[in-house]
């Protein structure tokens, strides 16, 4: 079966290189994974493998000649045999069936989905194998850094193949899965979308450098294909520690297995020795097991770090009598829920931060790089953490200032079955000025919580308890109180300004009449 090789994107913002040199010639046999060009970028000399099997059976570029990103680059007959055996053969293959149908075969690229995101797990599959499939449908979530993405299916058509399973990590504009598009044009040869090869950046781009030669192991990014680069993450290797015995230290499977297996003994000495056992994920030796951190998990992780290593955190902590807005709560909640709003004491706790906000307008700023500047915002995006299935997100109410309590506790109930659900948009995660995290709902009373950077300023509420109290005659009484726990950024502001905030944020609480008062 003849199919045109596509040349795929080979860098950010890149439509077109020049063929630098072609390492295959017409009539060649290659094997998936075989380097079959150098090309040359603006930026970098990008060698190309090969995806499948086969036979070259046409070159569409000369050396020299300007290639274009997503246009065909050579074509291939990926039976690996003469045209005319093929046509003979044709009844038994599947996708000259298809065409004889009118339905043709096609791969579905994995489309950007998000700013300088490049790949992403696979967290469910909405469907399989065999499905007839709707435009627009849903066909899984996907986990990026970020969030939680769906993506929707581009053609109706029946799903033929998935290239990935439930947790692998998936390439952007690599195909991700494969489907039988009815009614489709039979002239229009088959489509294979290829994986790049990580650039390998040259001072001169026509200098080639010996096939016997294997690139020293530690040498920085290493020169693999996607197959290789998910084999070394499944054994746990860094790629860049592999001795590539291919041209320009290219790394091959049989590199990474002989590494799994013995070290830097070269690939071509290991590959003639006992296979390698692969390595598992999970180790029952000591009955521990190794699971890697990724998507928002790891995003987090590298967010907290930051932030603890960049901003000098203090922490103050305060009391909160929460006895007459929890009474007030009580008279409204089901008046509310008639309508359909969940009435919680959050709305409230929002909405008296913006009120306070307004007279310490420090306490809603963001602080440049190197401390020489200080922005202060007009809106008041109150984000709330929220521990959601794929990990710890903050998604905010843009503008609080603006809303009145109603309005804020139709949105936050919207935002946060959202957020646990993992659903949450890129726009609803950005642009936080200030964040509240409910530990309380948990269990927890005081905490130490980690700034939400470049925010300036977070607040850990913790649980509600019914404790005794002296009241104004000397008598003891239950009161409900929680205690809060804030988190500064020192640079910024000091305990005198975060203590007066609070104050003035705790009278709109604990006298829920003051607060209302002040919203007119």
């Amino acid at each position: 079966m003849k199919k045109d090789f596509i040349l795929p994107d080979i860098g950010e913002g890149i439509v077109e290189c020049e063929i630098v040199e072609w390492l295959v010639k017409e009539g060649d046999r290659i094997a998936e994974d075989q380097p079959v060009c150098d090309v040359m970028t603006d930026k970098a000399l990008v060698q190309i493998p090969a995806v499948y099997d086969g036979v070259v059976t046409k070159l569409y570029y000369a050396k020299g000649d300007i290639a274009k990103v997503h246009a065909p680059l050579f074509e291939m007959d990926t039976d690996g045999v003469a045209p005319a055996a093929a046509a003979v053969s044709a009844p038994a293959q599947t996708a000259p069936a298809a065409i004889a149908t009118g339905k043709q075969l096609e791969d579905f690229i994995l489309p950007d989905i998000g700013e300088g995101i490049v790949e992403c797990e696979i967290v469910e599959w909405l469907i399989k194998e065999g499905d007839v499939l709707a435009e627009d449908q849903p066909v899984c979530d996907v986990m990026t850094d970020k969030a939680l993405v769906q993506i929707p299916a581009k053609y109706a058509g029946k799903v033929v193949k998935l290239h990935y399973a439930k947790g692998e990590i998936a390439k952007v504009h690599s195909p991700l899965f494969q489907q039988e598009i009815a009614g489709a044009s039979t002239s229009a040869p088959a489509v294979v979308a290829a994986p790049v090869a990580a650039p390998v950046c040259a001072a001169k781009a026509a200098s080639v450098a010996s096939a016997s030669t294997a690139a020293p192991a530690g040498n920085g990014k290493a020169l693999a294909s996607p197959a290789v680069r998910r084999l070394a993450r499944e054994l746990s290797i860094d790629l860049s520690l592999v001795p590539g015995s291919g041209d320009k230290g290219r790394v091959y499977k049989d590199d990474v297995k002989a590494y799994a297996n013995g070290g830097a003994t070269s690939g071509v000495a290991k590959a003639a020795a006992a296979p390698v056992k692969a390595a598992t994920v999970e180790t029952s030796t000591g009955g521990s097991r190794v699971e890697p951190i990724k998507g928002i998990k790891a995003a987090m992780a590298r967010q907290m770090q930051d932030s603890v290593s960049t901003i000098p955190h203090f922490t103050y902590c305060e009391e909160i009598d929460l006895t007459e807005l929890i009474a007030l709560r009580g008279q409204l909640k089901d008046q509310y829920a008639k309508q359909g709003i969940k009435l919680t004491l959050m709305p409230f706790f929002m909405k008296a931060m913006s009120l306070a906000i307004k007279q310490f307008p420090i306490m809603n700023s963001q602080v440049n790089s190197d401390c020489s500047e200080l922005t202060y915002f007009d809106d008041h995006n109150i984000g709330i953490a929220v521990d959601s299935k794929v990990g710890l997100l903050v998604p905010n109410i843009k503008g609080c200032q603006n809303k009145s309590i109603v309005q804020i506790a139709q949105e936050l109930t919207k935002l946060t079955d959202a957020a646990r659900e993992g659903r949450v948009s890129p726009a609803e995660l950005k642009g936080g000025t200030i964040t509240i995290s409910n530990i309380g709902a948990i269990g927890g009373t005081v905490a130490t919580p980690i700034i939400n950077k470049p925010e300036v300023a977070i607040v850990a509420l913790g649980k509600t308890q019914l404790l005794p109290r002296f009241n104004a005659k000397g008598e003891v009484e239950g009161r409900s109180l929680m205690q809060i726990s804030w988190s500064g950024d020192h640079r910024v502001i000091d305990g005198g300004t975060i203590a007066r905030f609070t104050n003035l944020w705790k009278s709109y609480l604990e006298q829920p009449s003051s607060m209302l008062l002040s919203m007119v």
